[in-house]
């Protein structure tokens, strides 16, 4: 189980979570070797240091080791560092990167690839099939500018908007079927909220890491936008009537005292500091027995039907490393990895969505056994990832920084701070 301290920026940000452990080498060099892709034998893999990931990766590699003892497995938690995505650059260019990481951020694909990091999962026969088939038309998403799949789409966190029925209760509000669904609603219950006693309605980390606009700014604009993604062929969508919307919204709730401008050392939710909060499924385990919860999606300017409503995806996928010598093995560990017995393995350990088309029905009995886990079950169908670019980091650190200095800190208009940023992430986009 996560931390509240964890908890509070959602299970797929392992991304910037520490782990204990120490490091593997399965390569002699960043670009691989010509031969490696049908070699076969024992490879290293790496895992997130979720509890419950990890029980799922010892279970996983135990499945496969004992049908194939001549190419063994052998798992680890990623090494300590300040972020598993240094660690993971760095082994890159060190050369001895694990054969797979179930682990890998989208938002840092475009990086590794550049560092000639990672294995075109086209390349093996019928990769490109596999992917497609296995995740549907939402596998797009996770496409390379050069059309190619560097990662396979894994697992999902589809964040929704979680609240605390007791506080809506005190605050007079129906805490059964909230009034959430437009941006005004939104706005007149989180103001009961807040004379209620509550410290927030709402209490987003108003930090300036690059990641933060996943649990703010990018959820609502998924929704208002009906799926845009914030960067598309090569250029912003943001500076927009959306996302001006967007962030309007959100400076709104800054301004009138509904969303604190101070970081909350701690989970604000979990401590019942704030009545909402932006989460993904993760979240059930997490504040299920202490708190009395409801989810709805996030809200858009107009009010858009549940059906209808996009988010953020919050994902976590799997890459094949160059520097792997046994890269056939890899790839048919990795197929293993993300058959349908072992996403269901997944899905049952961890209560997060494998990126499989048609989730419902391919594991009814697990719906039908956990139904609080139905509604992040169907909004996994409509989800919106960060985009494939070049600077994809860069690029989210920009607008993180506008985004914080005319929403959160009233520094500029956010006209202004959306204009300037998109001046910046279209340079950005725009390199090879």
């Amino acid at each position: 189980m996560k931390t509240k301290t964890t908890a509070t920026i959602g299970l797929g940000l392992a991304l910037v979570l520490s782990v204990a452990a120490c490091g593997g080498d399965d390569g002699d060099s960043a670009g691989g070797s010509s031969g490696a892709a049908a070699t076969e034998g024992p490879i290293k893999i790496w895992l997130s240091n979720n509890p419950d990931e990890i029980a799922w990766g010892k279970a996983m590699v135990s499945a496969w080791n004992a049908k194939n003892p001549k190419e063994k497995v052998t798992a680890q938690e990623i090494p300590a560092g300040k972020t598993s995505e240094e660690v993971i650059g760095a082994a890159i260019t060190a050369g001895n990167a694990p054969c797979l990481v179930f682990n890998t951020s989208p938002a840092a694909v475009p990086q590794f690839q550049k560092q000639g990091g990672l294995v075109a999962l086209d390349s093996f026969p019928g990769g490109k099939k596999y992917i497609e088939e296995r995740t549907g038309e939402a596998a797009a998403q996770y496409t390379s500018p050069d059309g190619k799949f560097y990662q396979i789409p894994w697992k999902s966190n589809p964040v929704m908007i979680f609240y605390n029925k007791d506080m809506m209760k005190k605050a007079g509000v129906d805490p059964e079927n909230p009034p959430l669904a437009t941006y005004d609603e939104f706005l007149a219950t989180s103001k009961k909220l807040v004379d209620s006693g509550a410290e927030a309605a709402i209490w987003p980390a108003p930090s300036s890491e690059f990641f933060q606009s996943w649990f703010d700014f990018y959820p609502l604009y998924a929704a208002e936008t009906g799926g845009t993604q914030l960067v598309e062929d090569e250029k912003s969508t943001f500076n927009s009537p959306e996302g001006k919307a967007v962030a309007n919204f959100w400076k709104t709730m800054y301004d009138e005292g509904y969303s604190q401008k101070e970081k909350y050392n701690g989970d604000a939710f979990g401590d019942a500091k704030a009545a909402m909060s932006i989460v993904g499924p993760w979240a059930i385990k997490v504040y299920g027995e202490n708190i009395k919860w409801g989810a709805v999606p996030v809200p858009t300017s107009s009010g858009t039907s549940a059906e209808e409503t996009y988010t953020f995806s919050d994902a976590k996928n799997v890459a094949l490393y160059s520097a792997c010598k046994a890269q056939g093995t890899a790839w048919k560990v990795l197929k293993f990895a993300t058959s349908k017995e072992q996403d269901g393995s997944l899905l049952d350990l961890t209560g997060q969505m494998p990126l499989r088309q048609d989730l419902e029905t391919a594991y009814p009995d697990y719906f039908t056994e956990h139904p609080d886990y139905t509604t992040f079950a169907a909004q996994a169908a409509r989800t919106v990832e960060v985009p494939n670019v070049t600077n994809s980091i860069e690029i989210w650190q920009k607008f993180r920084d506008a985004y914080s200095s005319s929403v959160i800190f009233g520094k500029t208009s956010v006209d202004e701070a959306l204009s300037k940023a998109a001046d910046q992430v279209d340079a950005l986009a725009g390199q090879s």
